[in-house]
């Protein structure tokens, strides 16, 4: 679970040291955790009350000392609201989802991708997108994807194919083939390296590279179009 009063909950996870550590006289001010992680006082403050952040170790009246476990919470919850563009309500379950020992590897990625998942709310009529879904799920076949493949997913895709026709870009599924095989190599290279780490430490930095990692594709993507368009 999020948040909490004891330094232990936090220890299991995100991703592993602990009480040693603070034995060793690793404590870090709330100053000095704020200036390493670049997260201002007040913010660090807001995420202890609402949970984002458990407590440090009481060394007094309103005082308390911190561990690099919380410098790297924090850390992460900067990645997902800067760069992963998350809002707090997505971060708070997929903390959650992290700190749950309940909580499968496949499970922790569910939550990921209900927080980034697209609205798919229907924009150009239900028929279109209907025949749309037939053709992505021709096209989730032909992968051998079958069962597994997600529905939200699948209906993302079939609204994107949906609208591409409406737009009179005349569209097959069988274009997006390249990207589907694409995808398959990047997921399967990015579930080889969270099967390298251990059970207990391996959903944090999987949740972390699973946001980075779509970031990092997508500018990859630009860089290889412009060379393309500065080959041409």
């Amino acid at each position: 679970m999020v948040g909490g009063s004891h330094s232990m909950v936090l220890c299991r996870h995100l991703w592993q040291d602990c009480p040693q550590r603070f034995a060793r006289g690793g404590r870090l001010r709330i100053s000095e955790l704020g200036r390493r992680s670049g997260v201002s006082v007040p913010t660090i403050k807001f995420y202890l009350r609402e949970g984002l952040l458990p407590s440090g170790i009481p060394t007094g009246r309103n005082q308390a000392d911190y561990g690099e476990q919380h410098l790297r919470r924090l850390r992460f919850i900067r990645t997902l609201t800067g760069v992963g563009g998350l809002d707090l309500a997505s971060v708070r379950g997929i903390l959650a989802a992290i700190d749950d020992d309940q909580v499968s590897l496949a499970e922790a990625y569910q939550v990921l991708d209900r927080a980034i998942d697209l609205d798919c709310a229907t924009s150009v009529g239900s028929v279109a997108v209907a025949s749309a879904r037939e053709d992505v799920e021709a096209l989730v076949e032909s992968m051998g994807w079958g069962r597994h493949a997600s529905a939200n997913g699948q209906e993302v895709l079939a609204e994107v194919l949906a609208s591409l026709r409406l737009l009179g870009c005349e569209a097959d599924a069988s274009f997006f083939a390249p990207f589907a095989r694409a995808a398959e190599e990047v997921a399967r290279a990015e579930l080889d390296l969270a099967g390298k780490a251990d059970a207990d430490n391996r959903k944090g930095p999987a949740i972390v590279r699973g946001v980075l990692f779509g970031v990092a594709l997508a500018a990859l993507r630009r860089m290889a179009r412009e060379h393309q368009l500065a080959c041409r």
